[in-house]
């Protein structure tokens, strides 16, 4: 065997990059992996019990995973490797959740029955778990689940390494008619592409039990709002949608209005801006999470939910879904949801909870398949490297690791090197992106541009995003509100000029900014303070995109480059 794969028995995979197979290899296994490093010639892969599943669900077999495995593989795979991945799968049809003739009580099916007697060791199930009930009768291989406790003893099953397959039928919610258009209001035809229609059947199925509800992974620019619309359209109910910022709000009902045959009537925004509910309402996740005393767990906004019989839920970018609506989410297991995501990397860890309360993954489209055919940009990837300034070497080595980040995030000399991009790029729409204000305020200031931060009013900042797609501003300096669901679709080239410590999720929506089709390359740079901690957490932002399949150039610069 030659493969470019070295499979071990920890579940840990070793990807030679220099290897000819090397890409046919990465995309062979990234939907049953994560990626852990990628330095330059070794690229390293763990399979773990949330990546199996979300592999299964999105239906990969234990067959094809083997298959896949020992095909690149150097080596043969260790027997032990394979027989925790059966396990780890056989682990996803253990529990099911069930019916009964009780409008209160649901059925916790247990393969094999003897695990049923596990779960009730566990303290914290056996609070929510019931051999029987008055109207129903003990059964050796099930035990029942109050209605109310539907999503909790999903999440604890979870944490637990028993992944729930749900069958519960879901609610229908309000009817409302509507349908996709085939032209838009300004007259252009409009279609869904051939990997949008897959991720909407693949979320939909039969209609059946066990649809209805799970993520969509697709790249930034592929089109994830089109797919949430034909959701709609599809099942044509009322539906709540939130959004992480009101610009993305904003676009959501542009779209709705521009893609399907809803009417401004029937659609209304929820934010601190306007707080109208109608059959369509789109919300942002910081007004559901608004609280007028700090120190009480009291969401006045989380009536929200109750306001109408919705019958579709849909969470944009869910995987910033903060922790209050993890658990208001707990609690609408029978509302029909899908999350729609470029990444479903969290830095909390909290996959497995998306992967519980929203749903399994249902579809993931590789970013790098999306742009072979031509749907979003092809993207050049830089990282631009450049000493720390001997005036703050000091000031670096006496600070605290978090200090540290900072002086190298803000290093001055990064101001040089943007000046010097942007000559490089003369005439394409460029976005200044990072996360420190005074640098951002320092870089729009000697160089004359506008700039968007968390601070700037919501119609000043429409106003910026609206010129910059109009062309009549084509740079724009942005902080990390610009990260997420927001549409600039001629931005071609953009420099990150500091991130927040190793976010891979950050990495990914920020390249996202310039990903739509374009006659020509895409752009990203991303500027790291040379033998300081920002490259090693610029190695870790890297990871996803990595994973993709895309390649950083490394360039390096020197302090008399640079004055």
């Amino acid at each position: 065997m030659s493969g470019p794969l070295i499979v071990q028995s920890d579940g840990t995979i070793l990807l030679e990059v220099s290897h000819p197979e090397a890409d046919e290899a990465r995309n062979a296994i990234t939907p049953f992996t994560e990626l852990l490093t990628s330095p330059e010639y070794i690229h390293t892969y763990r399979i773990t019990p949330i990546s199996l599943w979300n592999a299964a669900s999105a239906g990969l077999t234990y067959d094809q995973i083997t298959t896949r495995l020992s095909r690149y593989a150097r080596y043969p795979v260790p027997p032990t490797l394979l027989d925790t991945i059966r396990h780890t799968l056989k682990r996803a049809g253990t529990l099911t959740l069930l019916p009964t003739p009780s409008p209160h009580t649901l059925l916790l099916s247990i393969r094999p029955p003897a695990s049923r007697q596990e779960l009730l060791s566990y303290r914290q199930l056996a609070r929510l778990l019931e051999p029987s009930t008055p109207d129903l009768p003990p059964r050796d291989d099930a035990l029942y689940v109050p209605l109310i406790h539907r999503g909790t003893i999903k999440q604890l099953l979870i944490d637990l390494g028993y992944p729930v397959t749900d069958l519960v039928p879901l609610q229908e919610g309000e009817p409302l008619p509507l349908s996709l258009r085939t032209t838009t209001r300004s007259g252009r035809p409009f279609a869904l592409r051939p990997y949008q229609e897959a991720a909407v059947k693949a979320f939909t199925g039969d209609d059946g039990p066990g649809t209805g509800y799970g993520t969509i992974v697709m790249p930034c620019g592929a089109g994830k709002t089109v797919v949430g619309l034909a959701l709609m359209a599809h099942y044509r109910t009322s539906t709540l949608i939130l959004t992480p910022n009101v610009a993305a709000a904003h676009q959501w009902i542009d779209e709705i209005l521009d893609k399907t045959t809803l009417t401004e009537d029937q659609i209304a925004e929820y934010t601190g801006e306007s707080k109208d509910i109608k059959p369509v309402t789109v919300a942002t996740y910081h007004i559901l999470t608004w609280r007028p005393d700090q120190t009480q767990e009291h969401y006045p906004h989380f009536d929200l939910f109750l306001a109408r019989n919705w019958g579709l839920i849909i969470y944009d970018e869910v995987h910033l879904l903060p922790a209050p609506v993890f658990r208001i989410t707990a609690e609408l297991q029978a509302k029909r949801r899908c999350g729609l995501t470029a990444t479903l990397v969290r830095e909390d860890g909290k996959e497995r909870h998306l992967f519980a309360l929203v749903g399994p993954k249902r579809h993931d489209i590789p970013w790098k398949e999306v742009e072979a055919q031509g749907w979003i940009a092809e993207a050049l990837c830089y990282e631009i490297r450049i000493p720390l300034p001997e005036d703050l070497r000091l000031a670096y080595i006496a600070a605290d690791q978090r200090k540290k980040h900072t002086i190298a995030s803000t290093n001055p000399l990064k101001d040089r090197v943007v000046a010097v991009l942007l000559e490089r790029h003369p005439d394409l729409p460029t976005l200044i992106i990072g996360q420190y204000l005074d640098q951002l305020e320092r870089i729009a200031r000697t160089l004359g541009l506008p700039l968007i931060t968390g601070r700037t009013p919501n119609r000043e900042r429409e106003r910026l995003y609206r010129e910059f797609k109009e062309g009549r501003i084509t740079r724009l300096v942005v902080s990390r509100v610009a990260n997420f669901s927001i549409d600039l679709p001629d931005a071609a080239v953009a420099i990150q000029v500091s991130g927040t410590f190793g976010s891979r999720q950050e990495e990914a929506q920020r390249l996202g900014r310039i990903l739509r089709p374009k006659h020509h390359h895409a752009y990203f740079y991303t500027i790291v303070t040379r033998d300081t901690l920002e490259e090693h957490f610029a190695a870790n932002r890297q990871r996803f995109l990595t994973e993709q399949g895309y390649r950083y150039q490394m360039e390096l610069w020197s302090e008399d480059e640079l004055t």
